[in-house]
């Protein structure tokens, strides 16, 4: 299978542990997203995001620093996982949040690119910068 590497880059006028809190916490990606999100809190832990969309295993997490998962999304072939790693940095102003997915399928990379932009950084924006 063919696959794509995503890369993002995006700045929140928010403390990087209030980035990482609103990706690692279920009450908070529940809200932004307006969908229920489970969401383990340790390395080898499991996530589920929009009602189930996508799922995986968190890998590494540092809070306010990196996350690192297993992440897949539920209309991929089955069993393949891609790598998604959030590092967060202090930035003038707020936080940095630079993103890299790894192994993507390719038939599903742009979509999946758009998503992010889409459904993760303007949805958090709206609920870190009120």
């Amino acid at each position: 299978m063919k696959t794509k590497t995503i890369r993002q880059s995006v700045t929140f006028r928010a403390a990087p542990m209030e980035v990482y809190d609103a990706l690692m916490d279920s009450d908070k990606h529940s809200a932004f997203t307006q969908s229920e999100c489970k969401i383990g809190r340790k390395a080898g832990e499991r996530f589920t995001a929009y009602d189930g969309y996508c799922e995986g295993e968190n890998i590494e997490l540092v809070p306010g620093r990196k996350i690192v998962q297993a992440w897949r999304a539920s209309d991929w072939p089955e069993g393949h996982y891609s790598k998604a790693a959030f590092m967060m940095a202090p930035a003038k102003g707020g936080t940095k949040l630079s993103f890299t997915q790894t192994g993507v399928p390719q038939e599903f990379a742009e979509e999946i690119s758009e998503g992010w932009k889409q459904h993760y950084w303007e949805k958090m924006r709206k609920m870190l910068e009120k």
